[in-house]
């Protein structure tokens, strides 16, 4: 049975009661805060949901994530890399990447990145933990990503492309910025080909939790007003270095 959140206290249920139909689906309500945001990705749950549907909270299994040391970067993107032209920053257009990100695709109805959801999480960056990577192409925001840092550990949310691999790009520089800085793992969420054909790759729930658990064992327990400590993001650099850094 699907456990409905009140607004106050932030608690969740244990993860191991999530439904397997839909997979994952953990509970609904609560509050889109910082506060109830960050308790749920410390417990390996994040919010998905579209207008007119409750906050739905989810902790799917299997779960896809990227270990730094294990990104695959083929030649064709790395070639992309060298001579695509990109320019990559950080943290310097979040809400724009929230964005594009939340813009329609081809073959989706809609979008999960709501009006509420973009203000919660525009919340986050100002207070530290949300971030972004944008790629740029001849002076024009070309792609990105954006998600949640914690600790060792960044929890994608969402990255978009508008030109050819540049979101292949974006995560490629979240990735030597996490082996420089420490970073340990990228929680992908869902299962897709697109980072498939990255490196990421499926874990077992009790396995991802074990992990995840690992990762943040030795932060103090925290309210939103006081950022964890997370790795720093490496200053602003041309692709064809990042590549060199990774190989």
């Amino acid at each position: 049975m699907l456990s409905w959140l009140p607004e106050r206290p932030v608690r969740f249920p244990p993860v191991s009661s999530a439904l397997r139909d839909p997979e994952g689906l953990l509970a609904a309500g609560g509050e889109l805060t910082p506060e109830w945001l960050l308790a749920a990705y410390r417990r390996g749950i994040f919010p998905w949901y579209s207008d007119g549907q409750p906050i739905l909270w989810w902790c799917p299994n299997p779960r896809m994530v990227l270990f730094p040391d294990e990104l695959r970067v083929t030649r064709s993107l790395g070639k992309r890399l060298r001579n695509g032209g990109f320019r990559v920053t950080f943290d310097q257009q979040f809400e724009a990447v929230m964005t594009a990100c939340a813009a329609p695709r081809s073959g989706q109805p809609g979008t999960w990145i709501t009006t509420e959801m973009h203000a919660a999480y525009i919340a986050l960056h100002r207070l530290g933990y949300a971030r972004s990577v944008e790629v740029w192409q001849a002076g024009e925001l070309a792609g990105g990503l954006y998600g949640v840092a914690i600790g060792s550990v960044f929890f994608g949310e969402s990255m978009f492309s508008r030109a050819s691999d540049a979101s292949k790009v974006a995560l490629v520089h979240l990735v030597r910025a996490m082996r420089a800085g420490g970073g340990r793992l990228i929680d992908c969420q869902m299962h897709t080909r697109h980072l498939a054909s990255l490196g990421a790759r499926d874990i077992a729930r009790t396995e991802f939790i074990n992990y995840l658990e690992s990762c943040l064992a030795t932060l103090e327990p925290t309210d939103s007003q006081h950022p964890l400590p997370c790795w720093s993001w490496p200053d602003d650099s041309p692709c064809a270095e990042t590549l060199t850094a990774l190989t």
